[in-house]
């Protein structure tokens, strides 16, 4: 599907979280999450979040959950957040029937606006599941590297998940801005 003409971004406030939670479960995880090519099915059961979560998000200092609308409805939704001299960029959902037509370049980019623009940012991190090798390529794409360095799955808090497997870790994924330095 397309990606929807007009999109207007805001950011997250609380009566907001039912419908962030809704999205980034029907993004990440269930059959729902299967139409789009982001889920973590495969990898991962349980949920992907929930709304205490989102609210900590939502809430904490340097730190917004953007919102995409179109036509009055939740289509993208990401978390940013300034970590030292870097912004990061988590919790990435995209509507699983709008994938695949540009919105996730768009929302993305307005990402990485907030970052260099709200908090001076030089770079912005993320952290994606080692074995998502077509979601490290999509970044990569959109100017990311692969450092080369790692976290440790979380394994045993069912809050990021119930993995299927035991060799799971996150590679941290680095953009940095022109011009600034990280």
């Amino acid at each position: 599907m397309n990606e929807p003409s007009r999109v207007a971004f805001r950011l997250a406030v609380a009566k907001d979280i039912p419908a962030i939670v809704a999205l980034v479960e029907s993004a990440y995880r269930g059959e729902s999450g299967r139409r789009g090519w982001t889920t973590e099915s495969a990898l991962l059961d349980g949920r992907r979040t929930d709304a205490t979560s989102v609210a900590e998000l939502v809430d904490r200092p340097d730190s917004c959950v953007l919102l995409a609308e179109s036509t009055g409805r939740l289509v993208a939704s990401a978390h940013v957040e300034r970590q030292g001299g870097s912004g990061y960029f988590g919790m990435f959902a995209v509507d699983p029937e709008l994938q695949g037509g540009g919105l996730g370049k768009t929302v993305l980019a307005e990402a990485e606006r907030i970052a260099r623009e709200r908090w001076q940012c030089g770079a912005m991190r993320m952290t994606v599941i080692e074995q998502r090798t077509e979601l490290i390529a999509w970044y990569e794409r959109r100017g990311y590297r692969r450092t080369g360095e790692y976290q440790p799955f979380p394994y045993g808090d069912e809050r990021f998940g119930i993995p299927r497997r035991d060799d799971l870790r996150f590679e941290v994924m680095l953009k940095e801005f022109s011009g600034a330095a990280a």
